[in-house]
């Protein structure tokens, strides 16, 4: 079945470019732009009004595929069916904040508090599962597979990842077909090291951000907002989680926590030095905008950087066939 890869991704990919043609023109009878913050690049100001909750047709390409293929294929849907969740909640949650911020227009959308409680409940129920049947991580370059039989540990290790995940996948998502690019490297590597059919899934999530990017490459036509990006980083969390490799994450997602930790460094630095900055804005592609980079140049180089991540991750594991 492996052979079928670029079939699934084929499928997504005519799918989501299918869904994302239908729901750019009902976004812009909702009059559902994006919002530029103020004191963001000023490149971005043109990008006002852009329509944003294009997420909700990644989501929708990536469930509608997968389960055509698992169902075509006879297998067993239970792991999908728990990963489908994940990013349908997930997805659920950015949903609402984009829809409460842009339609209803109110600047603060959920709280924080409101958005970690959720995504936390979702986070919690992968680990319950994870812990009862794959209680272990594979241990990249080691070739060894680590089994872990406290659930005091092992529960709050993969809520926390999970959280950092879907989180940092959104700090990402900044500049034009920069999130979706990248995930689709990400889940493509995901679909090849996976040894049971989570690799149907990845390889569905990789045809969704391609077909998305139809629409969101520079200049884009569409964003996907938080509607997206939360559920991409649920996504490849759980697809992770149930196939033992979370430690993989942070080598094939290397982009995705530098922009986590310059966020992180650019907040102590503030805090700590009396309003000094370590980075000329954060996130950290915008660090590089305001360097004097074109967007399209980030983009390129931040996917490249994702590809050579993804090839030391996938010489972590090798292939499973």
């Amino acid at each position: 079945m492996k052979t079928h890869i670029a079939i699934y991704i084929f499928i997504a990919f005519a799918i989501s470019a299918v869904f994302t043609a239908l729901e750019l023109p009902y976004l812009r009878r909702l009059k559902a732009g994006q919002s530029i913050r103020e004191d963001g690049p000023q490149a971005h100001k043109s990008k006002a009004g852009t329509p944003t909750m294009g997420g909700v047709s990644i989501v929708l390409s990536i469930i509608v595929s997968s389960f055509a293929v698992y169902i075509f294929n006879g297998l067993e849907l239970r792991e999908l069916v728990l990963i489908s969740a994940v990013t349908l909640i997930y997805g659920g949650i950015g949903f609402i904040d984009d829809y409460i911020k842009v339609i209803k227009k109110r600047n603060l959308g959920l709280t924080a508090k409101q958005k970690i409680a959720a995504q936390t409940a979702a986070a919690l129920l992968l680990a319950v599962y994870g812990f009862r049947n794959h209680p272990g991580f594979y241990i990249p370059y080691v070739n060894k597979y680590f089994p872990v039989e406290n659930a005091w540990f092992y529960i709050p290790f993969i809520v926390f990842v999970v959280l950092a995940m879907s989180n940092a996948v959104n700090l990402t998502d900044g500049l034009d077909g920069l999130a979706a690019s990248v995930t689709a490297v990400v889940a493509l590597l995901f679909s090849l090291v996976s040894g049971g059919p989570s690799f149907i899934i990845s390889a569905c999530i990789c045809g969704a951000c391609l077909g998305f990017l139809l629409f969101n490459r520079h200049p884009a036509r569409i964003f996907m907002g938080d509607t997206g990006s939360l559920a991409l980083g649920g996504a490849l969390a759980a697809v992770a989680v149930c196939e033992a490799h979370t430690l993989l994450l942070p080598v094939a997602g290397g982009v995705y926590v530098l922009e986590a930790l310059s966020v992180i460094i650019q907040v102590a630095v503030f805090k700590t030095m009396h309003g000094k900055r370590f980075f000329r804005m954060a996130p950290i592609h915008h660090h590089f905008e305001l360097g004097g980079w074109k967007e399209s140049k980030v983009v390129i180089v931040f996917v490249f950087a994702s590809i050579v991540l993804c090839v030391a991750a996938f010489l972590a594991v090798g292939p499973e066939v």
